[in-house]
């Protein structure tokens, strides 16, 4: 019983939150709420301002899915984790900046502006200075998971317009970087809308060619969607970049997050296609070989070509995925390093069936690297995280319901034992 790893105050509040979000009645007014709380610039639905609302808020959903407010709690809730066998943790700051109409127009000069040039700073100090936070949360053999997105209206300007970064952005984003080399703490770029993802793909080049020099191993990954029918080609170009420029490539592989966002004809026909894309990506990447996948995205050169240095982050909710990704592995036939990660509240019968395989390996040298993705921020800074979470089980309702099910026969297993 893999569940049998989690308290049981985790097991009620995980089926509590799967029961509503895979109802067709309970649903759709909680992320209407959601939405309102999010959004909203009244103190009154504003969670760090409204005592009562955030408590309720803080021992349900918050708890479910993020660290903690305080770095006490964030180091708390990554011991729970890493005393129940996980390897370690994905941590992210919660905290965007929202930008005014006014600040927003601001992005067709980049900020040349002199009144926008306090308000520019003032976004990428307050980036800057919460992502080191996070990265010295972390611990060593850690991910921290960064949006540059996070930094304001500069960022979103030069990534918008594929400019290298500003020179007080690059100094911020070379600081992030080199703080987390020197605490052994790896980075995640995180990807986000097609409009922006091609500058993202040209910063995060840059960046590994400088921070992934060790063989084998990665200090920046960058993160690929494969629901985009352009990612085998993209990162058939990446893999052969870094092969000509002798660095490690840093692949996070997801399904992808922006299916309300992105242009539909970006996207693959089919769930069926991007789950075919995903699988043979993870395989040609786990064995080192140029796969028909990355040839039929366009790949040029020879099948015999040398396979650069990688590592690979298999993040999926998807059991299947794992289950593939994870034969490779046990059958010894994994030839870079990977590890698994799913969200923290999401998708936990998979992840503590990882953990019981890594409790049980006779080989610690090879046992599975298996991480938790969360967020950490006030109540009132982690509500927009919130609501994505909450509009993804609304789109994947069957894992919900089998999350729900996995949650449900472990409390009537717990309730057996204890009456013998």
């Amino acid at each position: 019983a893999p569940l049998s790893l989690l308290p049981l105050s985790m097991i009620v509040r995980s089926l509590l939150t799967t029961t509503v979000s895979s109802s067709p009645v309970l649903l759709p007014p909680s992320l209407r709420l959601m939405s309102v709380l999010a959004h909203s610039s009244n103190s009154l639905l504003n969670p760090d301002h409204n005592p009562v609302l955030r408590w309720f808020l803080k021992k349900t959903f918050y708890a479910q899915f993020c660290a903690g407010e305080h770095p006490d709690e964030v180091r708390q809730t990554i011991r729970r984790l890493k005393d129940i066998g996980f390897t370690g943790v994905i941590l992210g700051y919660a905290k965007e900046v929202v930008l005014s109409e006014t600040q927003a127009h601001d992005l067709v000069s980049g900020g040349n502006d002199p009144k926008a040039a306090h308000g520019i700073a003032s976004e990428i100090a307050q980036w800057v200075d919460g992502t080191e936070a996070t990265v010295k949360l972390a611990q060593p053999g850690d991910f921290v998971a960064l949006k540059f997105t996070g930094a304001g209206r500069q960022a979103l300007y030069s990534l918008s317009e594929r400019l290298p970064p500003p020179a007080a952005l690059a100094e911020a984003i070379d600081r992030v970087c080199a703080c987390a080399a020197e605490h052994g703490v790896r980075l995640l770029f995180d990807a986000e809308q097609a409009a922006l993802q091609p500058g993202i793909d040209d910063w995060t080049l840059a960046y590994m060619r400088r921070y992934n020099t060790e063989p084998g191993r990665a200090v920046i990954y960058g993160t690929y969607q494969a629901y985009l029918k352009s990612v085998p080609a993209t990162l058939a170009r990446h893999l052969e970049a870094a092969r000509d420029a002798g660095f490690t490539l840093g692949v996070k592989l997801v399904r992808g997050a922006y299916l309300g966002s992105d242009p539909r004809h970006l996207i693959h026909d089919t769930k069926a296609d991007t789950d075919a894309a995903y699988d043979a990506i993870t395989e040609s990447m786990l064995r080192r070989q140029w796969g028909d996948v990355f040839r039929h995205g366009g790949r040029d050169g020879r099948a015999d070509a040398p396979f650069p240095e990688a590592s690979l982050v298999v993040a999926s909710h998807n059991a299947e995925s794992v289950r593939r990704a994870r034969a490779i592995h046990d059958a010894g036939e994994a030839k870079i390093d990977v590890a698994f990660g799913q969200l923290q509240g999401m998708a936990d019968e998979i992840s503590c069936e990882l953990v019981s395989a890594r409790k049980a390996a006779s080989r610690p040298g090879k046992a599975l690297q298996t991480y938790k993705y969360l967020v950490w921020g006030s109540t009132g800074e982690c509500m927009k995280y919130l609501l994505r979470r909450a509009y993804e089980n609304r789109d994947a309702v069957q894992r919900t319901r089998a999350g729900r099910d996995a949650m449900w026969a472990e409390l009537v297993r717990r309730a057996k034992q204890a009456v013998g």
